[in-house]
């Protein structure tokens, strides 16, 4: 009896607790996909029983770890070379299995001059989706813009002198190029393009980033904007306008000061209210950075590199304007009320170089 006791209570020493958490499993079938634009390298992991990703970029010296749940992650390096990018999916933190692989970057900014660093932006935010967007990745625009052509009325409206000629928006090496040029063509001393998604495209409410690197200079005005759809029939300011981003350019601050405004019919007078952001240093020539807004019923929001710097309540009834569909546009003017003309310091051709506008909802 003595023997069999001792047995059984070896035994129970030994048993499991069936309350006793276990350890889970390791993921399994790690897929990478890597797009590659320019300097750009975006990482499209998906793996089987996964709770999250860690996508780390070894940039030269540096490395830059993301931890995402959907499996996407960006980075942009600044020089060529081969790079490491190492992807893990995860149970735990070091429950994980992993994929490296090499990435040759060749950064090449073709004939543009455009810049090779800046910011980028996300291709996902929570609770949004990408409705629309153009990555300018072909030879030439796409079939959802169309062109403004001429001088329009009292220069646009502004007094601006540009003509707006469609040879002046080029899409080429990923980028939309549009350019301010001094030439004479007509009556004009100077050409640029204005291009727009009137009548084929339009938005009410979401986030809209555009990647841009701006011109400079004085009497060069770049703007990222929109208008209301219902222009045509109801004229400006009643259709509404948002700036995204303009730029007034020249000495001072103006190279690196940027402003979003909004204008509006106000009881029949023209309304507006706006805000602005400079550079602590340089120009918005320098580099990209992203200029958006997130606009909703009641609000909009400017941000500059995902940094909001402006900000305006629309619920009142009188800013009913922004509460309708609007389009965008995307131009480089000279001249105008605002910036006044170019002078002897003015150098040209002045060039806006896009990368991509995305709209999400």
């Amino acid at each position: 009896m003595k023997f069999l006791t001792l047995i059984f209570l070896s035994l129970s020493l030994f048993s499991c607790d069936p309350d006793e958490p276990k350890t889970p499993g390791l993921p399994s079938n790690l897929q990478t996909q890597l797009t590659i634009t320019n300097g750009e390298v975006h990482v499209q992991a998906s793996a089987d029983s996964v709770n999250f990703y860690t996508i780390t970029f070894f940039d030269n010296n540096d490395s830059i770890t993301v931890e995402t749940q959907d499996g996407e992650a960006t980075h942009v390096f600044n020089s060529s070379g081969t790079y490491t990018i190492r992807t893990r999916a995860h149970t735990l933190q070091t429950s994980f299995i992993e994929k490296t692989e090499e990435v040759v970057i060749e950064i090449s900014s073709g004939n543009t001059g455009a810049p090779s660093s800046g910011f980028i932006s996300p291709l996902s935010y929570p609770n949004m989706t990408l409705v629309w967007h153009d990555e300018f990745n072909g030879a030439s625009l796409s079939s959802d813009w169309t062109y403004d052509i001429g001088t329009g009325n009292w220069g646009w409206g502004n007094n601006e002198l540009q003509y707006y000629k469609q040879d002046n928006a080029v899409v080429s090496d990923g980028l939309l190029t549009i350019t301010a040029k001094n030439e004479t063509f007509n009556t004009s001393n100077y050409t640029s393009s204005r291009i727009k998604t009137q009548g084929i495209k339009s938005w009410k409410y979401g986030r809209i980033d555009v990647r841009a690197a701006l011109p400079y200079g004085q009497g060069i005005w770049p703007a990222i904007w929109m208008l209301g759809d219902n222009i045509t029939s109801v004229g400006w300011p009643e259709c509404g306008e948002i700036d995204i981003m303009e730029l007034i350019g020249g000495a001072g601050a103006n190279d690196r000061t940027i402003h979003g405004t909004v204008h509006w019919s106000n009881a029949g007078s023209h309304a507006q209210f706006g805000g602005s952001k400079s550079l602590s240093s340089g120009k918005f020539a320098d580099e990209f950075h992203v200029f958006s807004i997130i606009w909703d019923a009641n609000s909009i929001h400017w941000l500059l590199d995902d940094v909001e710097y402006h900000s305006i309540d629309t619920s009142p009834a009188e800013l009913s304007e922004f509460r309708e569909k609007f389009f965008i546009i995307l131009n480089v003017a000279v001249g105008g009320n605002w910036p006044g003309s170019p002078d002897a310091s003015t150098s040209f051709p002045q060039k806006m170089f896009v990368d991509y506008v995305r709209v999400f909802q």
